[in-house]
């Protein structure tokens, strides 16, 4: 393999990490904006611990990601009162408050950005997006991600059949930032230096982007949607300038075949009549929720 090679597929795996940190909350219908904060939180954690306090990046890493899963936790309840687009502008506004924050902190460097001693190579970037991705997977088998199914497409319901709605966003949104904290911490110390800058609102868009394209009806989605922003446009460079211009096209033609993302659960890709929005004998199309399944079926 090649160093360009391993270098994009390194960029893949930190797009996954984020993008699965996003599907979590989102699979519960939360719209969170505030991502790049949470990976932020844990690449800070995990270099002040490996460079100040001798912490292995084993420990550390983990360390962070906890971090920024204790700050969900904290922040939950006061975010999660609002519900729409003011908990996406609530999220929005949590991720630049913490990017503020360590652009002004003089002990991890402020805005000149923080130097991380200690090395992850691409090998620990790979094990550790393919061990995220696999317990996403477990997670999806569970009883869990029948309940976020279930909250996304009615609350109300989903709170007399006895579920604890509440409950179930918090732990959603937790276990997103535990998600994108670890990806924060691996960042750190596989790029070898943190800044403020990068973990900004562009960010928390594109990896919105990417779990909306590949679909929330299955956990494959979020791979699927970071793996074509990730390497068409590497594909596309045979186009020179005007990759861009394919590279938007196909979007535009792909969330026009597929509004519901990439990859559903059960469904077929729609023909001209899927695109007129009518079925044969001119019966309007209709897109059910489905239950979050790897197998894209009810659990």
């Amino acid at each position: 393999m090649t160093g360009y090679q391993s270098g994009l597929l390194v960029i893949l795996c930190f797009n996954v990490i984020a993008a699965y940190a996003v599907y979590l909350p989102l699979a519960a219908g939360q719209l969170n904006l505030g991502v790049a904060g949470f990976m932020a939180v844990g690449a800070y954690a995990a270099a002040y611990l490996t460079n100040e306090a001798g912490w292995s990046m084993a420990a550390a890493i983990p360390a962070g990601g906890l971090g920024a899963a204790l700050l969900a936790l904290l922040v939950a309840v006061p975010i999660l009162r609002t519900q729409g687009i003011y908990l996406a502008l609530a999220t929005f506004a949590l991720g630049q408050v913490i990017a503020a924050i360590f652009l002004n902190l003089e002990v991890v460097g402020g805005a000149a950005g923080y130097t991380v001693t200690d090395y992850a190579g691409p090998g620990a970037v790979f094990g550790v997006t393919a061990a995220i991705v696999a317990a996403v997977l477990l997670l999806s088998r569970t009883r869990f991600a029948l309940y976020l199914t279930a909250i996304k497409s009615d609350p109300v319901v989903t709170d007399l059949m006895g579920v604890n709605v509440r409950a179930i966003q918090v732990a959603a949104l937790t276990l997103g930032a535990l998600i994108a904290g670890l990806g924060g911490g691996l960042y750190g110390h596989h790029f070898s230096f943190v800044e403020a800058q990068h973990f900004n609102v562009a960010l928390s868009i594109y990896t919105v982007l990417y779990v909306l394209l590949g679909g929330v009806q299955t956990v494959w989605g979020p791979l699927v949607g970071a793996a074509f922003f990730t390497l068409l446009p590497e594909v596309l460079r045979v186009g020179g300038g005007w990759r861009y211009v394919f590279f938007a096209l196909l979007i535009i033609g792909f969330m026009a075949l597929r509004p519901q993302g990439l990859v559903t659960a059960g469904a077929r890709w729609p023909g001209l009549r899927g695109l007129l929005g009518r079925r044969p004998g001119g019966e309007a199309r209709r897109d059910a929720p489905e239950a979050l399944s790897p197998e894209g079926s009810q659990p």
